[in-house]
């Protein structure tokens, strides 16, 4: 089965295209003013005519207010929306019902008693993405170059789609899904040289990586 892959975090629409050109599935833009990878509304209008319309469009937010989610929609015409913060479930069907865009919710992990964290969502969102949980003193809930240990995910039979993600690279990706089992996968920091700043080569490379996992 191949490996669906969101390349997040992206900035510019010369890497979008790049991305999407070398099969990412999804593309991520994170809408979070904290964040060195963070996209204005006003960046994500100019940059909308420029994007590929083959890959399909994440916007990421952290506690965000429902009238700015809506507005990076339109802004972006976004197909998902992706939310990193302490959102309710009922937020989650709110925010699909009022704006027709489908959601991956993310939840930190650490350990395997973690994942249980999933299950209030799962009926409500599209997907659930594990990602490792910040290290102590970090500012940002993503985007860490930190990982968990991937293989408490192997044994679990969910029955909801899901994507890994936490310190992924193109170098440890094979070893990634071998343990995880996953077959969809975000990488933000692992495709960058320095925090905000991505890398053809790097998106290139994992791409390539992920298509060459069977």
């Amino acid at each position: 089965m191949a490996v669906h892959t969101k390349i997040c975090g992206l900035s510019t629409a010369e890497h979008a295209n790049l991305a999407a050109f070398y099969g990412a599935r999804w593309l991520g833009f994170i809408f979070y003013e904290p964040s060195p990878r963070n996209v204005t509304l006003q960046a994500a209008f100019t940059m909308r005519r420029h994007l590929p319309k083959r890959a399909e469009r994440v916007g990421v937010f952290v506690n965000a207010n429902h009238n700015f989610i809506e507005a990076a929609v339109d802004a972006l015409d976004l197909d998902w929306v992706q939310l990193h913060g302490d959102e309710y479930p009922h937020e989650v069907s709110e925010l699909k019902n009022r704006l027709g865009v489908s959601v991956i919710k993310a939840v930190g992990v650490s350990e395997r008693a973690d994942l249980a964290q999933a299950d209030a969502f799962a009926s409500h969102a599209d997907a659930i993405l594990f990602d490792a949980k910040p290290p102590k003193g970090a500012t940002l809930p993503g985007g860490n170059a930190v990982s968990f240990p991937w293989h408490i995910l192997a044994d679990q039979k969910l029955s909801y789609p899901w994507l890994l993600a936490g310190g992924l690279t193109a170098e440890n990706l094979p070893g990634a899904i071998a343990e995880s089992g996953a077959h969809a996968v975000d990488v933000s920091s692992g495709v960058e040289d320095t925090p905000g700043q991505k890398s053809g080569e790097k998106i290139e490379a994992f791409l390539r990586a992920a298509k060459a996992v069977r």
